[in-house]
């Protein structure tokens, strides 16, 4: 045998190596491949779960954000971001999924939905026909509006970054939550703006949407900006370095967690959301999820 015959398989073995480093995927055991997304590289401690599965959300070979998806539920627990205003409109809805979840060894990219769509993504996560005729919307923890570039923007289009949420809130006291975030920022934010946007589970067994994919009781967000201007009113003073809210996704809940405003009007009643100190809504997160929780590295300080 030739010395280049004996060189090729291992040529062609390195070749195999090489190609496998480059397809580095999304889905792993932790966010080591997109730490930036989290204050001090440092994404939220005492979240631990077997079904939890960290995703780095990729959309045309680039990292945008980050999300732990709840495998057994079908929706994420939360999704990370650095907010970034956005310089142009929402992208029209053309929804993807996360390859990965349904093949360890398929694109890291997302996708977009094909038809038919595989048995194997029906079965690793949700899809479209699950929010169809469910009287929920698909609501956004990453929204479009506070990522900066049109690829930013179409990469929070991804199921897994999406929770059934009533219409009554997501257009309604939580969208003017997230106005309400996207102007502290703009206004008084120096630097950057970590945020983390989960759903809540309720407390007494699970509610699905085509008994598959879990429906939130509540919806939680919370930022951390670390440089901010020295000079804030004293209205404002309590929204930094840190702040935090929770809202409301089923009317008919209970008030001990965030009260009803009785004279809203009554397409959104029942859907109120309550900002509120970041140390208030990990004690609630950790009654509720049963685990202790800080979501950001030495609370936010610098």
């Amino acid at each position: 045998m030739s010395q280049r015959n004996l060189l090729q398989p291992s040529i062609r073995a390195l070749f195999l190596l090489l190609l496998c480093s480059l397809v580095v995927g999304e889905i792993g055991k932790d966010f080591s491949h997109c730490p930036n997304f989290f204050y001090n590289n440092t994404p939220p401690q005492g979240v631990s779960a077997p079904g939890y599965q960290p995703i780095c959300q990729r959309y045309r070979n680039q990292y945008h954000f980050a999300s732990l998806y709840d495998r057994q539920r079908r929706v994420p627990l939360f999704s990370a971001y650095r907010l970034s205003p956005a310089d142009g409109k929402r992208p029209k809805s053309v929804w993807m999924y996360e390859p990965q979840l349904a093949f360890s060894g398929a694109s890291p990219d997302m996708k977009h939905f094909e038809t038919p769509v595989d048995q194997n993504v029906i079965e690793s996560q949700a899809v479209l026909d699950d929010y169809r005729n469910s009287s929920f919307t698909k609501g956004h923890l990453n929204p479009s509006l506070h990522q900066k570039t049109l690829d930013n923007r179409k990469a929070t289009f991804t199921l897994t970054n999406i929770v059934p949420q009533k219409e009554g809130s997501n257009s309604g006291p939580w969208n003017k939550l997230e106005n309400d975030v996207l102007r502290d920022f703009k206004m008084f934010c120096n630097g950057t703006m970590y945020v983390i946007t989960g759903a809540m589970p309720y407390k007494s067994g699970d509610h699905w949407i085509n008994n598959r994919v879990s429906v939130p009781e509540y919806m939680w967000s919370a930022y951390c900006c670390p440089s901010f201007k020295s000079d804030l009113p004293n209205n404002v003073k309590r929204f930094f370095p840190t702040c935090a809210a929770v809202g409301r996704n089923d009317p008919n809940s209970g008030e001990e967690i965030v009260p009803v405003n009785k004279n809203a009007k009554p397409s959104v009643r029942g859907y109120d959301v309550r900002r509120m100190p970041l140390e208030n809504l990990e004690g609630i997160l950790a009654k509720r999820l049963a685990m202790p929780i800080s979501l950001f590295d030495n609370r936010c300080q610098a």
